[in-house]
């Protein structure tokens, strides 16, 4: 049965270490913020969530038990073991039991990530969680040790991959007129939801490159995702063209680990021969105790569940697909409670100015402008002399929500977080002082008075940056939040 399965084990090899690395950096992130956030006594309790939600909709062990101990338990779970995926998973296990194991790894990862996704609510309501879920889901499939992975698996990250490159172009042309009339780049490195060091230096290259740029960007995203599935090596140029897009789009923003796991994805479109061009192969097989040559054959069990898989994938790939046929394409969207199988897309609009929201607290009984003082956070700007930070692929998540919040003049629906969050820094809370980069106020001594003020905020020229150091200018504009003080909802508060 070896026709069945690939001799890319190389392939399988990497992708699941990649993979690995992004469970890693998800489990540490709901290690640290998701209690805050959305635990027991987050900004948005989970009990509200058990209370509303079922198993069958929400699939989540926290519908059952939402339990901050329980959320704990499950992240640092979530860390041991994709450490355990990435150090060393099942290849040492005797050839019998490696694929039993990886199946039984890489499920558990799933099932853990799946838990929090579901839960989280607006905080874990991002394309690259669902991205996750979907290309963890297949790598239960892929098998382990010295076994060759299902050929139909590699297949089916190859559909996922050009799912999520394909449906990121066609939203761009059916939406904003700035990706038709090559503008979008003009404000998208200002104007996007966290940028980095490099956003700055890219914003300030010439009108021409950033032409050349929606361009370019035009065709990685409609036209080489076809190469997906052309034989090599026309896919492995395909996998070079869309990894080095990524690494541009990671190098100039932060958009946590998007760009990072379509990289990983794109590991799927070359073949061990294509990458023993640039890698030792065998010596990394010897490394790894794995004998050299043609892999041993895919256990019959394991390609019986890939067949039963591709069923599951292209039943459950019909809307998808019609989705990116449709005029009224939904990006990053799921069509069933497991998210098997989703659509993706980023910026169909292009936002022209950026705006930023500055929490200010005060002690003064009748505080005058001077008295009140800035909280900091760690991705979205404040102080106009802060150099913009890399965090991607790490996940800053109340900074994003940041980001969504400053785009309208007052809170809306999306934003019930925001008053809780301005009732925690009234409390002095220590677990969401974590979430910030700086807070002006000890938690033994918290203001008495809160409010929120909404700046416009513009990269700086070079030659103001020459002169002042700055990165930014910004400008006031409303006040987002009036000046607030309720004491009595802090006796409410239980603190762990």
């Amino acid at each position: 049965m070896q026709s069945w399965g690939a001799n890319d084990w190389l392939v399988r090899f990497l992708l699941q270490r990649g993979l690995a690395v992004v469970y890693l950096l998800a489990f540490l992130v709901a290690a640290r913020q998701f209690r805050p956030l959305a635990g027991e006594d987050g900004l948005l309790p989970l009990g509200d969530y058990a209370d509303r939600a079922s198993v069958t909709e929400s699939p989540s062990l926290f519908v059952l038990v939402p339990d901050d101990r329980l959320v704990g338990l499950a992240a640092w779970t979530g860390v041991a073991l994709s450490v355990v995926a990435l150090l060393a998973g099942p290849y040492w296990l005797p050839a019998p039991y490696a694929v039993p194991a990886a199946m039984a790894l890489w499920a558990a990862l799933w099932l853990l990530y799946l838990s929090f996704v579901n839960a989280g609510r607006v905080f874990y309501g991002y394309g690259w969680e669902s991205m996750l879920l979907e290309t963890g889901f297949l790598a239960v499939f892929l098998g382990a040790g010295p076994t060759a992975p299902p050929e139909f698996v590699l297949w089916l990250v190859r559909w996922l991959l050009f799912r999520n490159m394909f449906g990121a172009g066609l939203i761009k042309l059916r939406g904003d007129d700035a990706w038709r009339d090559l503008t979008a780049m003009d404000f998208h490195y200002e104007t996007q939801p966290m940028p980095n060091a490099g956003s700055w230096f890219a914003h300030h290259l010439p009108d021409r490159f950033h032409r050349a740029e929606v361009l370019g960007n035009h065709v990685v995203e409609l036209a080489i995702p076809f190469l997906y599935f052309a034989p090599q090596p026309y896919a492995s140029l395909a996998a070079l063209a869309t990894i080095g897009f990524q690494a541009w789009l990671m190098g100039t923003g932060n958009f946590a680990w998007l760009n990072f796991l379509t990289m990983i994805q794109s590991i799927a479109l070359f073949s061990d021969d294509t990458l023993a061009v640039a890698l030792p192969v065998d010596a990394i097989r010897a490394a790894l105790g794995v004998p050299t040559g043609t892999p041993a054959p895919t256990p019959t069990f394991l390609l019986v569940l890939a067949v039963a898989l591709v069923v599951l994938v292209l039943a459950l790939s019909v809307r998808p697909a019609l989705n990116l046929l449709s005029r009224d394409q939904y990006m990053n969207t799921s069509f069933d409670p497991l998210r098997l199988v989703n659509t993706y897309g980023a910026f169909g609009s292009i936002t022209r100015a950026r705006y930023g929201l500055v929490v200010e607290g005060t002690n003064a009984e009748n505080p005058g402008e001077g008295d009140w003082r800035e909280y900091e956070f760690r991705g979205q700007p404040v102080k106009t002399d802060e150099r913009p930070r890399q965090w991607a692929p790490f996940h800053l998540r109340l900074d994003w929500q940041l980001w969504f919040a400053a785009m309208r003049s007052r809170p809306g629906p999306r934003e019930r977080w925001l008053t809780p969050f301005l009732d925690r820094l009234l409390d002095g809370d220590e677990r969401v002082h974590r979430l910030l980069r700086d807070t002006p106020f000890p938690a033994d001594d918290p203001p008495e008075q809160i409010r929120i003020i909404r700046y416009r905020y513009r990269f700086t020229t070079p030659e103001e940056r020459a002169e002042t150091g700055d990165w930014w200018r910004r400008e006031r504009l409303d006040t987002y939040v009036p000046a607030t003080s309720d004491p009595g909802r802090r006796t409410r508060r239980r603190f762990r």
